[in-house]
């Protein structure tokens, strides 16, 4: 079973969560899009700096360019809203505790994927409204380029991978109902 194999079926329960959570924000509600804008806040910066700090440049070189954190915080600026506090980073650790190639595909697999599920949401913004973070960006093919470079990792611990992707989720989830809460 290929990684991406294994991360499809193995949060799969995750990714429904965070669907639905996600989907409970009425994007062309102002007052809802600020708050999935702050939840989204809250996780990604966290994340990439994980990802940076565990090598993702050595296996992404194009991360840079795929850096979405600057968009979200640009996009809540012109709102006139708060950058929210952030989660804590997720740990892309393995078994000896170290930084692992593994983990660091887990985490970056749900940050690429949540491209995807953006660009759909992006419908659901009023054309008023910025939406850098949820627009496509990166070069033609970014999504198929990362798939593939997925499918040819050789990690020796797809258990770390899982663990990785699953706790990004969570912190999605957390973030989520936070700012779902707050939302008037």
């Amino acid at each position: 079973m290929s990684l991406r194999s294994a991360l499809r079926a193995q949060t799969a329960d995750c990714h429904t969560a965070v669907d639905t959570l996600f989907g409970s924000f009425d994007l062309s509600r102002i007052q809802d899009y600020k708050a999935f804008l702050r939840a989204h806040a809250r996780v990604v910066p966290s994340v990439e700096h994980a990802l940076e700090n565990g090598g993702i440049g050595r296996l992404l070189p194009d991360w840079p360019e795929r850096r979405r954190a600057h968009l979200l915080a640009a996009d809540i600026r012109e709102l006139d809203d708060r950058l929210p506090v952030l989660l804590p980073q997720p740990v892309l650790r393995c078994e000896a505790a170290v930084c692992c190639e593994a983990a660091v595909w887990g985490a970056a697999y749900v940050l690429e994927g949540s491209k995807l599920g953006g660009a759909l949401l992006a419908k659901a913004v009023p054309d008023h409204l910025p939406s850098s973070y949820l627009s496509p960006q990166g070069p033609k093919g970014a999504i198929r380029l990362f798939m593939d470079r997925l499918d040819a990792s050789e990690v020796d611990d797809p258990g770390a991978a899982v663990a990785a992707a699953r706790d990004v989720f969570d912190l999605f989830l957390k973030a989520g109902q936070v700012e779902l809460e707050a939302v008037p």
